[in-house]
């Protein structure tokens, strides 16, 4: 005789049923477990297709801090003014004297090594793969980030074209030319929502002109020459490889992306637009200058706080004395003798 509980009446939790249990939520646990897993899988793959699909910057490293770079001369005619440095080699001759607010470098070390260093990134742009074709004339057309070619020459003939970042700051824009960059007079490229000019490279495989007047954006990179016509406004850079750079009353005015080491690509733009002073100068602080009021303009007197004024009584006039009484008849001494 079985004195204990009889199987189908066992407690609901009962030891038992907690086994019989235990293969179905072992087997749940390795499906949430399984399901986890392909979804941490997925994002991984998501994120990692979009890093991919992003364009990467062109580093110029130390050709980043000059505004003209140039091969064999630099010539200007004009009140050219440039923010940044200004670079000659293996050529020596400057002529036209351009404004440069930077520090001019020619054939010395530093000219050649930011030569070497222009080297190395025109040969990097001309080597990325193609996200489409530019066509041969920029007019009227927007581009969104990534690598354009043009099998042989680009023009910009009139108006604009637009560079749209779509909202993020380090959007590249890279245009391989195959000869020519060609703008006509007064043509502008423009930069809408977050498109930075640091971010923006023009490789051309001969000689880019700017016409008269053009708004020009990006760092051009040329194999032969570059000549930035009269009026020409250049947000960026002009660096020739082998021939020259000629300028006429031009303004050069050279664009950074601070976050990386390489000088552009990456972050927010700054812009070298203030006179540094060279390293180990002294800087002076003017004196004050006194101001002066002009005649005839209305002064606001200064709020004075009233000194307090303490009130005396004043003093009583000295009365004098009156003389002394002299004693009554009565009040005489009596004589004695």
């Amino acid at each position: 005789m079985n004195s204990g509980v009889p199987q189908a009446y066992e407690p609901l939790f009962s030891d038992s049923l907690a086994v019989s249990r235990r293969p179905l939520f072992r087997a749940g646990g390795k499906m949430f477990r399984a399901g986890f897993l392909l979804l941490g899988l997925l994002s991984t793959m998501l994120f990692a297709s979009s890093a991919l699909g992003a364009t990467a910057t062109v580093g110029l490293r130390s050709a980043a801090s000059f505004s003209v770079l140039a091969g064999s001369t630099i010539t200007n005619t004009g009140p050219t003014k440039m923010f940044g440095d200004l670079g000659l080699s293996p050529g020596s001759s400057v002529t036209g004297a351009p404004q440069v607010l930077g520090q001019t470098h020619v054939d010395d070390a530093v000219a050649i090594g930011a030569k070497n260093a222009l080297t190395t990134a025109y040969k990097d742009a001309a080597s990325r793969p193609s996200n489409g074709s530019a066509g041969s004339e920029l007019a009227g057309q927007t581009f969104l980030p990534g690598v354009r070619t043009a099998s042989s020459s680009l023009l910009l003939s009139s108006g604009s074209v637009t560079l749209d970042a779509q909202g993020d700051p380090n959007a590249v824009f890279i245009f391989r030319i195959g000869s020519t960059l060609t703008t006509e007079s007064n043509t502008t490229v423009l930069l809408v929502n977050g498109a930075q000019a640091c971010n923006v490279f023009w490789q051309v495989g001969s000689s880019a002109t700017l016409g008269t007047g053009t708004r020009f954006v990006g760092t051009i990179m040329a194999l032969a020459s570059i000549t930035a016509n009269t009026g020409a406004t250049i947000h960026g850079r002009l660096l020739a490889r082998e021939g020259a750079v000629t300028m006429d009353t031009n303004t050069i005015t050279t664009s950074n992306c601070p976050s990386s080491a390489s000088g552009s690509g990456g972050g927010t733009e700054t812009t070298t637009g203030a006179v540094v002073p060279p390293t180990g100068s002294k800087t002076t602080t003017p004196p004050r200058s006194k101001t002066t009021t002009p005649p005839g303009s209305k002064t606001t007197p200064k709020k004075t706080t009233p000194k307090r004024v303490h009130h005396h009584a004043p003093k009583r006039p000295h009365k004098p004395r009156p003389p002394a009484r002299p004693p009554l008849p009565h009040e005489r001494t009596p004589f004695t003798g």
